[in-house]
């Protein structure tokens, strides 16, 4: 587990934003430049570290002749003397510090190719006094932490500059407890990892702690990631968060439209998949991916993309392929088309698990979500006729009024239930010990009212094709009056709200849609 840097990140960002609000620049202005610069210092400090080690390791008449490829073998950055921190720091007043920042960019990028045009390089766009500020701030000790504090860094500054962004910053980073479900659930500790919708790459970073902790290799030996993402910008947010992490692998996150290019040849290729896509979106043109071996269980006639990217997802797995990802709740229960292509996945036995998620997880939205979960390799096991549904709408923790999140705990127990499900050995990493007890007593899956269920494929076709684990689950009963949730059931009968109006638009068109053909009889 890394440790926990929370006072300096916080220190950090209390710091940077502070120099911010005296700029003249927004957040999403100000949000590139910054990060670039904690990637900076983490680039020199690990140069410094593996310096350390050669030249322990070289005698001195060799010194003088190491060069980028001695420091690439040992996992660092190769730095030019006019791209080391402290050069940086040392220049004098009257020298121009943006100037110099992009010459310290550009050469990082000559000399280690994977970066060439990653970095970015609009450092004049911020005030010489507020770069040097910036500088200065993000030059903390260094001495006592693990690398692993850099990745921390980058991960707890994006998701503010996230929530400072608004709807804009949801477009880039999903919070990390709901990331990190989706890694516990399906476990990509080996093979290639795909995620079409990648946003800053928050995935693939969980995805190699997890990969990490779980084989006890570097992850660069267990996994390969592959990302799609249609803003150029965020491309290189991901970029550098996967180098800061030391994750290769940077020029396979890629810009390019998901829905009409498949960049990464990705049916059937890929051991897991995992993604939180736009919902919702409309305007697809339909005939640019008609005949798309992308979309096999077939194309939606509702103008609706949320059915295109379950299709996405499901395609590029290979047959023993596990898919993780966040969906509108509209989408478990949507009608016409979209039921047909639903039933369609359902029956070819893949669908693993459903997890009903809160509101206020996400910064841009506040209603509540699915976890969707996909299991190819399902179909030669015991649960080949069984879906596992979990409502954890009353799982979280209140982190302000307008924001919640899982604990570690939380997200260790209902990953947890999954693994009871599959017959796997439980992990108490995280102190989900007495939650897990508390439901199960005897270590072994159960159903249990309010939580979680077990149907099987033939129940959830007398429920009509539904995946919402709010039919299978049931309601708990309140143990006294005092323990009603105003807010809680208000979202209950919003969710019911948006699945009723979801129906009606499809009856209203299918409606429309007999009245003509009656017309033109």
């Amino acid at each position: 587990m890394p440790a926990n840097y929370t006072e300096l990140e916080k220190r950090l960002w209390e710091a940077s934003d502070d120099l911010r609000a005296n700029s003249k620049l927004k957040p999403s202005e100000y949000s590139l430049p910054v990060l670039g610069l904690i990637f900076l210092r983490y680039a020199d400090y690990k140069f410094g570290l593996v310096e350390q080690q050669l030249a322990s390791q070289v005698s001195s008449r060799r010194r003088g002749s190491l060069g980028p490829n001695d420091y690439q073998a040992k996992g660092a950055l190769y730095l030019p003397p006019e791209a080391r921190y402290q050069y940086l720091l040392d220049l004098t007043e009257d020298q121009d510090i943006g100037k110099a920042l992009v010459v310290a960019v550009k050469a990082i990028e000559l000399a280690n190719e994977e970066l060439a045009g990653v970095l970015p390089k609009d450092y004049n766009r911020l005030e010489k006094s507020v770069l040097r500020s910036l500088l200065k701030t993000l030059n903390f000790e260094v001495k006592d932490i693990h690398e692993d504090a850099f990745g921390e860094i980058y991960q707890y500054f994006l998701s503010n500059f996230s929530q400072k962004e608004g709807q804009k910053g949801g477009e880039f980073f999903t919070p990390i407890s709901i990331v990190r479900l989706i890694v516990e659930v399906i476990e990509p500790d080996h093979g290639r990892i795909l995620d079409p919708a990648c946003g800053a790459g928050g995935m693939f970073i969980q995805s190699a702690l997890f990969s990490q902790r779980r084989t006890g290799a570097i992850a660069n030996s267990a996994i390969s990631v592959y990302g799609q993402e249609k803003v150029e910008g965020t491309v290189k947010l991901a970029q550098m968060n996967l180098a800061v992490h030391g994750i290769s692998g940077l020029k396979n996150i890629r810009a390019s439209n998901t829905y009409y290019e498949d960049i990464h040849n990705c049916v059937g290729t890929f051991d897991f998949v995992m993604a939180n896509p736009p919902f919702n979106v409309n305007g697809v043109d339909r005939d640019k991916i008609q005949g798309d071996k992308r979309y096999p269980l077939g194309i939606p006639s509702v103008d609706n993309a949320n059915y295109l990217w379950i299709e996405l997802f499901y395609s590029a797995l290979n047959e023993k392929g596990r898919a993780g990802f966040v969906m509108a709740n509209s989408a478990s229960d949507a009608r016409g088309s979209e039921l047909t292509v639903r039933q369609k996945l359902i029956t070819s036995g893949a669908v693993d698990v459903m997890i009903a998620v809160g509101s206020n997880f996400f910064y841009t939205v506040t209603l509540p979500c699915t976890l969707w979960f996909l299991d190819r390799g399902k179909v030669k096991t015991a649960r080949k006729d069984k879906i596992l549904f979990i409502d954890a709408r009353h799982i979280y923790r209140q982190v302000d009024k307008a924001h919640r999140e899982f604990t570690d705990a939380q997200v260790e127990f209902i990953a947890n239930i999954v693994r009871l499900f599959r017959g796997e050995a439980v992990e108490n990493l995280a102190g989900s010990e007495s939650l897990l007890k508390e439901s199960f007593p005897d270590g072994v899956y159960l159903d249990v009212l309010g939580l979680c269920r077990v149907a099987t494929l033939a129940e959830v076709e007398a429920q009509g094709w539904s995946l919402n684990p709010g039919r299978y689950v049931g309601v708990a009963e309140r143990l006294e009056a005092e323990d009603f949730d105003f807010s809680e059931s208000l979202e209950a009968l919003n969710e019911e709200l948006e699945v009723l109006n979801s129906e009606g638009s499809e009856l209203e068109a299918r409606i429309a849609e007999n009245v003509l053909q009656l017309l033109n009889c």
